[in-house]
């Protein structure tokens, strides 16, 4: 589905000032009103144009008439972790759906920072990927999400970070789908949530990870110089990486390695590389050697995240032993190393499961072919075997 199968009223996100100004032009009304607009719709708690209340009633009624006040049809909000995780399923007007995740964290005394709030967007519905250990590949491509509909996510977790006297501090582009595969979207969301008049969040608060999109990252370094780039790479030999990132059939390791270091040397910005940590499949002694061998004088971050359980992979997450070996190895090795802890896992944690879970779920002789399937590939791709094509999903969308 395309983002050409748009509804006849536009949502108030997808117009940049411009826009909105040529639109309150039309409807004869006075110019001023467009910074009260984007007031209201970025820096209180109305959810709806009844609820800005420095509009008078007609206009209230006009400019509902002639724009969404935001993106989404269905707001399901579900919480975790004693409210620290908010986990939301969002809606489309096309009844696609997506996730967004607001994590908010203590101030830090050790390291001399107050409180945090981090929305995790999404970029897709969807995501045509297809890595294995995900449930956002298990959904298959939906579509590309407009450059309202990711901003939207970050309006909405600020409406209620407003409604409990705190703020957004950061953003990152880690939620469902590859967001250099919708790059001008993304670019175009970055536009608004970095506008003092909208988002107002500084470029250096937002991180964009990418699966390995190479001409995406060289254009990132151009366009966005100080947003941060994160790579998901979850292994660092090219046969491990065909199967769990089926795009490094494109982009194998060391092109995605090299274009990430072209990034820091342009824009001055560390590059995050993301590792799922997976049991038995990418935390061997041989790829954490690998792993050291292709960051080796890289000068990067690295995050090692427990993997999410879900229902289509016979995979389970690393061992915290094994995962403080490996982190224990990079040190030692000269890299700066955290091991994240997963949030929200009691709101389903994992990237698309509620979506999927929304989805309806696969049946079972699906589910148990492609779990028997992955086990040959990763048997074979231990050994070092390159495998032709990727895993279909066995999920709704397969």
């Amino acid at each position: 589905m395309s983002p050409s199968t748009a509804p006849a009223t536009p949502a108030l996100s997808e117009l940049d000032r411009p826009a909105l100004g040529a639109l309150l032009r039309d409807l004869k009304v006075e110019a001023y009103r467009a910074d009260q607009i984007l007031d209201a719709a970025w820096r209180s708690t109305a959810a709806t144009w009844g609820e800005v209340t420095t509009l008078g009633k007609p206009l209230q009624a006009m400019l509902g008439a002639a724009l969404r006040f935001e993106a989404f049809s269905e707001i399901v909000r579900e919480d975790a972790e004693e409210g620290a995780t908010s986990k939301l399923l969002l809606t489309l007007h096309d009844g696609a759906k997506i996730e967004a995740v607001l994590m908010r964290y203590p101030a830090d005394k050790r390291r001399g920072s107050g409180p945090r709030a981090t929305i995790c967007v999404s970029s897709q519905a969807g995501c045509a990927v297809g890595c294995p250990f995900c449930a956002t590949g298990e959904l298959g491509f939906t579509r590309n999400l407009t450059p309202g509909e990711i901003q939207d996510q970050v309006r909405i977790a600020r409406r209620i970070l407003r409604g409990e006297g705190r703020d957004l501090t950061n953003v990152v582009f880690m939620g469902m789908g590859e967001p250099l595969q919708n790059a001008d979207a993304v670019l175009a969301a970055i536009d608004g949530i970095t506008d003092p008049k909208r988002g107002g969040i500084g470029q250096r608060r937002i991180v964009v990870s990418t699966s390995g999109v190479v001409p995406g990252i060289a254009r990132l370094a151009t366009v966005r110089p100080q947003v941060t780039l994160a790579v998901s790479l979850h292994a660092a030999r090219n046969p491990l990486r065909d199967l769990l990132v089926p795009l490094n059939r494109k982009w194998p390791v060391e092109e995605v390695i090299a274009a990430a270091a072209a990034h820091h040397r342009t824009t001055g910005r560390r590059t995050t590389y993301e590792v799922t940590m997976i049991d038995g499949i990418n935390d061997t002694d041989e790829d954490a050697q690998a792993l050291v061998r292709v960051l080796r004088g890289s000068d990067a971050h690295v995050n090692l995240i427990p993997m999410n359980a879900v229902a289509h992979t016979p995979w389970h997450e690393s061992t915290p032993e094994r995962i403080e070996a490996i982190a224990a190895l990079l040190r030692a090795a000269g890299h700066s190393v955290t091991i994240r802890r997963n949030r929200g896992r009691d709101a389903g944690a994992a990237c698309g499961q509620l979506a999927a879970e929304q989805a309806g779920a696969p049946a079972p002789a699906a589910v148990a072919r492609r779990r028997e399937l992955l086990v040959t590939a990763s048997a074979a791709a231990l050994k070092g075997e390159r495998t032709r094509e990727p895993i279909a999903p066995s999920g709704p969308l397969a």
